[in-house]
């Protein structure tokens, strides 16, 4: 059963978007939110990175940590089961006029105002949101537009920021997700019990998707900042994105990209380039390009 909320309100107008994703010197914005699942997809159109220097998470400003507060969106707070795994999804596949943000955690969300109205102060509108239910839990989706041009968000950086922004929204209303979540060790008020091995999470593939892109696949630790770096490094080889999706879920990140090299898919020489530059950069995520 889905139930939809209108949000003419906080609409500007919806216009179709073909843009590719650029990177921008502007200042990273993050509010006060929360965070689950997301894919990114930009209608055949690649990732046009016009900036050389290497963004990290380094270059945001930080979250600041969820209180310990007992308040929950229209939810419960209650620990009385097992703690439900977040999940967090950014689509840009679905649909061609808006990003779509998915969350879920269980059966213990709310209608989650605030998380919206954080949204909101990103620059952001919320055009449509509706709640389904499943045998994994509910299901809230908002399909959200930048509210200066009224088309979806096509800026990595800003996606992080979404990414993030719902993340803490949900430390800060549901704390109890904290132990579940890679971002409780920075922002929550408990850290996971058990740290995520970088060399055993980390999963990299690459494989032909028709003649014209493949298939970048990549599951590893999740942290703050990381859509902006994987973009970035495989950018840095030439390679476009034409299409991706990033999930959040719980300890990991899990990738999916289509890449593409001057409009045609990866060879096997260039696909082991990008597999072993992730891997080294994902695990040694603090090098700095200067030292070398």
């Amino acid at each position: 059963m889905t139930v939809a909320v209108a949000m003419a309100s906080w609409c500007s107008g919806l216009h179709s978007s073909c843009s590719s994703w650029t990177f921008k010197s502007s200042e990273s914005r993050f509010a006060t939110g929360g965070l689950f699942k997301s894919s990114l997809a930009y209608q055949n159109k690649c990732f046009c990175l016009i900036q050389r220097g290497r963004w990290s998470s380094s270059n945001m400003k930080s979250i600041p940590r969820a209180s310990s507060a007992t308040a929950v969106e229209d939810g419960s707070n209650g620990d009385t089961d097992t703690i439900p795994t977040p999940i967090v999804i950014i689509d840009q596949d679905s649909d061609q006029d808006a990003t779509v943000v998915e969350i879920t955690f269980g059966d213990r969300l709310g209608a989650l105002l605030d998380t919206m109205n954080a949204l909101k102060n990103l620059g952001l509108n919320v055009v449509k949101a509706n709640v389904f239910l499943d045998s994994s839990g509910k299901h809230n989706r908002f399909s959200i537009t930048k509210a200066d041009t009224g088309r979806k968000v096509d800026d990595p950086e800003l996606l992080e920021a979404i990414r993030l922004t719902i993340i803490n929204n949900l430390l800060e209303f549901h704390p109890e997700s904290s132990a579940q979540l890679a971002m409780g060790a920075a922002f929550g008020v408990m850290p996971p019990q058990q740290q995520v091995d970088v060399d055993i999470a980390t999963h990299i593939s690459i494989q032909d998707d028709g003649p014209d892109r493949s298939l970048l696949y990549v599951e590893t630790a999740d942290r703050p900042g990381l859509l902006v770096d994987l973009v970035k490094i495989i950018t840095d080889i030439n390679v476009a994105v034409e299409s991706g999706e990033f999930d959040t879920e719980g300890l990991l990140a899990k990738t999916k990209f289509h890449v593409s090299y001057k409009g045609k898919a990866l060879i096997k020489p260039l696909q082991q380039v990008i597999s072993n530059s992730l891997r080294y950069f994902l695990r040694r995520p603090s090098t700095e390009e200067a030292s070398f």
